[in-house]
């Protein structure tokens, strides 16, 4: 009896009363708060997976469609050539013009 009388006067020396102002109202108030934080972490988590997956599978449609196709190292050096015989023929027009001014006062 005596260990049940020892917690009886511990109890009774907390004071539960400490915060008078919460209602079960505010509690609820807080937890759905809580809940709603936690249902988008998981919506914007799970969404962002979802879209990836998506995209991963759009990828994979289109290669297989023959849609995306690779380039081989010879057209990628027929557009470097033309590219640079563009960039060529533009130097010798300029050429061509900055000669004329000059003939041409």
């Amino acid at each position: 009896m005596p260990d049940c009388l020892a917690c009886w006067r511990l109890s009774r020396s907390f004071d539960y009363s400490t915060m008078p102002d919460v209602t079960l109202e505010a509690v609820w108030r807080v937890l759905r708060w809580v809940l709603l934080v936690l249902a988008a972490g998981f919506i914007g988590q799970f969404g962002k997976l979802f879209a990836t997956r998506l995209i991963e599978r759009r990828r994979h449609s289109r290669t297989i469609a023959g849609i995306d196709e690779l380039h081989s190292d010879a057209e990628i050096s027929k557009a470097r050539s033309e590219k640079l015989a563009k960039i060529e023929k533009k130097r010798a027009k300029n050429e061509l013009k900055q000669a004329k001014k000059r003939r041409f006062p």
